[in-house]
Order: C-alpha cells, then sequence, then structure tokens
C-alpha cells in the first residue's frame, strides 16, 4: 500500500537529495542573444577614463532583449578602444530576469562575449514554482544552461515546471 508512494516520493526527493553540493538547471528562459545592444539606466553615473570603468548607481536597470538585471550599483568595464563593453559587475540586491526565470543574488559579474553570468552570495532562483537556492549560480546565456553550487537546496513541485 505505501510502496507506489515511496516509489512517488523517492522520485520526487531522490534528485533533490542528490543536490546538496551542486546542480545542473535548464536556462531556458533566461537564453540570450549576446550580441543585442545593452541598454542602461540609472539615477547616476561615473566615469573613470584611466582604468575604462563606468559605474551606475541608483535604481540600476540594465536590458539586453528580454533580459532585464537590476542592481544598486554596476559598474562596466569596456574593451581596448573603449567602444565595447566586456564586463558587468552588478552589486546590492541584484535581480537577473525573464519572461520565466528570476535569481536574485548579493552581487553577479556579467562577461558578455562569452555570455557567462556568475551570481554569488545568497542566490535564489525561481522558475515558476520551483524554487533553487545555494551560493553560486553559474548561468551561460548562449546555451540556456547553469549550474547552482554551495550548500544546494531546492523545492521541486510535482507538475509545476
Amino acid at each position: 500500500m505505501f510502496r507506489p508512494l515511496l516509489l512517488t516520493l523517492f522520485c520526487v526527493l531522490g534528485p533533490a537529495a542528490a543536490l546538496a553540493q551542486d546542480a545542473a538547471i535548464s536556462f531556458g528562459g533566461l537564453k540570450q542573444d549576446t550580441s543585442l545592444p545593452v541598454e542602461v539606466k540609472a539615477d547616476s553615473l561615473a566615469v573613470n577614463q584611466a582604468d575604462g570603468s563606468a559605474t551606475f548607481t541608483g535604481n540600476v536597470l540594465v536590458g539586453q532583449g528580454e533580459m532585464r538585471l537590476s542592481a544598486s550599483t554596476v559598474r562596466v568595464e569596456y574593451g581596448q578602444g573603449g567602444k565595447s563593453i566586456e564586463k558587468l559587475h552588478a552589486t546590492g540586491g541584484v535581480t537577473l530576469a525573464s519572461a520565466k526565470d528570476a535569481a536574485e543574488a548579493r552581487e553577479a559579474v556579467y562577461t558578455i562575449g562569452s555570455g557567462s553570468v556568475v551570481m554569488t552570495g545568497d542566490v535564489l532562483l525561481t522558475q515558476g514554482a520551483s524554487a533553487i537556492s545555494g551560493q553560486k549560480l553559474v548561468i551561460d546565456l548562449k546555451a540556456g544552461t547553469g549550474r547552482m553550487e554551495g550548500g544546494v537546496s531546492t523545492i521541486f513541485v510535482p507538475g509545476g515546471n
């Protein structure tokens, strides 16, 4: 009588128990064309000609295609010649969102050329009704994949994704 229930629980909870250290994650909703223009809005901007960077502060919102990144501060690092953006380093209440997925962390570094986003510090990812948390989330925007690491904890909602 309890055997089907136990089998069902094992199928649902078994993978969650295996996620204690790190977990591979699908990011179909965060898949992004990294060649699209990057738009930044903020309360203020400070430019540092010496190191080729710009720092946006206050209500920063970065948009690229359907993806949005918000934070208290975003430091933009430009490539050679200062014409193209190489990296965005966001700190303070960072949220990365698309139509289906959202991730929150203390900080994030987006390397535009590779399409890599590394989010660190109390990371929380929500995908529909499911949630997963850890200390580090590495997202490959081009492939639409990711990996959560460090004390991974998750809640699966059967049929909710």
